[in-house]
């Protein structure tokens, strides 16, 4: 994945953001038996908007997108969302690489970064722990998401032991 590039989205991008998205998350909905989650219903006008009013990043290789993230500031904390990776290419390290980018792009202007998945998302778990990130409380009425956070000063840092 040495020619894999990451780039912000540009509004023109929006048609393959909704279709990478609601590929990746096909098996997110299967597996929690949830096809109304936000990412699959989410609407072409919706990713125009957050494309146009957020931060989205985009992972290239060639000439497709094979991977997209959102972040969002909220006071102190540096919120991410929505990391889709084209299915076929999935376990290559674009999610990983997204997420970093997203880390060095946000540390110096954050207290924390912050995330979640559902539940059943095993393999999402142990890719967010092993970026660093640990459990936190879950807010009430998020339930039964998995929220999980990481400080700015441990960027870069890869838990040992965890795959």
């Amino acid at each position: 994945m040495a020619d894999l590039t990451i780039a912000g989205a540009v509004t023109e991008d929006a048609g393959e953001v909704l279709t990478l998205q609601r590929a990746a998350y096909l098996t997110e909905g299967a597996l929690h038996d949830d096809f109304t989650l936000p990412p699959l219903v989410e609407t072409l006008d919706e990713i125009r908007a957050a494309i146009t009013g957020g931060e989205v990043r985009k992972a290239v290789l060639g000439t497709r997108i094979v991977g997209t993230v959102r972040a969002r500031l909220d006071g102190q904390t540096c919120h991410i969302g929505r990391l889709a990776v084209a299915p076929d290419l999935q376990g290559h390290g674009i999610g990983s690489r997204l997420i970093a980018d997203v880390e060095q792009r946000w540390a110096d202007r954050v207290a924390r970064f912050e995330l979640f998945t559902g539940p059943k998302s095993e393999p999402n778990i142990r890719l967010y722990r092993r970026l660093g990130y640990h459990d936190m409380p879950t807010p009430h009425g998020a339930e039964p998401l998995v929220f999980l956070e990481k400080l700015p000063s441990r960027v870069g840092a890869v838990e040992d032991g965890l795959t």
